[in-house]
């Protein structure tokens, strides 16, 4: 069948946020391929014709870092005009949160190298993906209203005052103790798991994700 318009190209991309070393940090790729040979970048790559767009998402991700079974969210679209030197082409972008000690990275496919990075000191990207991390970050702390979210890029348990220093961590932001823990226990999805963890000397009461039922 003939078309009257031309079909653009599909593309995905996956945002990978974490914490490591008190500090919010991305996955990024380093290209082994033209275009944009050598530079940094979100991992991702081509839809197949066939192929629906989260199982694209998790396949590149997987076939460019060896990161795999991962919550995926999908969060925005990017379609300028120039935004690919190859031809007119639409990206999907996901995001997905990590515990750090649940993920190693490794380089593969079309990816010279797969790392971290602290979304404070980021290399030069290619693409348009400066564009999409700030709008992943941008979309990251408009979900804070929830105390899951954060939650998941935090150990099964945690205290209070170390689920806050991750709110800073994303925000950017000091906030103030007795407000922020007034309203995260207010949200009702945090629970006290019983046990405590010593800090400064003292007892901190550990919590937990309250089980859906």
């Amino acid at each position: 069948m003939r078309h009257e318009y031309p079909r653009p190209m599909v593309t995905v991309d996956v945002v990978i946020f974490t914490l490591r070393e008190n500090d919010l940090q991305v996955l990024l790729v380093r290209r082994r391929n033209p275009p944009f040979a050598g530079m940094w970048a979100i991992p991702g790559g081509f839809v197949d014709i066939d192929e629906p767009l989260e199982a694209a998402a998790r396949r590149e991700l997987e076939e460019e870092t060896g990161v795999r079974g991962v919550y995926l969210e999908q969060f925005h679209t990017f379609g300028d005009p120039g935004r690919d030197p190859r031809g007119r082409t639409i990206t999907v972008a996901y995001l997905a949160l990590v515990r750090a000690d649940e993920v190693q990275p490794r380089a593969g496919d079309d990816a010279a190298e797969a790392r971290w990075w602290s979304v404070s000191d980021l290399p030069p990207l290619a693409f348009d993906h400066d564009r999409i991390l700030a709008c992943a970050l941008e979309h990251l702390r408009r979900k804070l209203e929830c105390p899951a979210v954060v939650a998941g890029l935090l150990p099964e348990t945690f205290t209070l005052s170390e689920l806050q220093a991750a709110y800073e961590v994303i925000l950017g932001e000091k906030l103030d103790r007795r407000t922020f823990r007034r309203k995260v226990l207010a949200a009702g999805v945090l629970q006290e798991t019983g046990e405590y963890r010593r800090v400064d000397g003292r007892p901190a009461k550990l919590y937990h994700v309250r089980s859906a039922r």
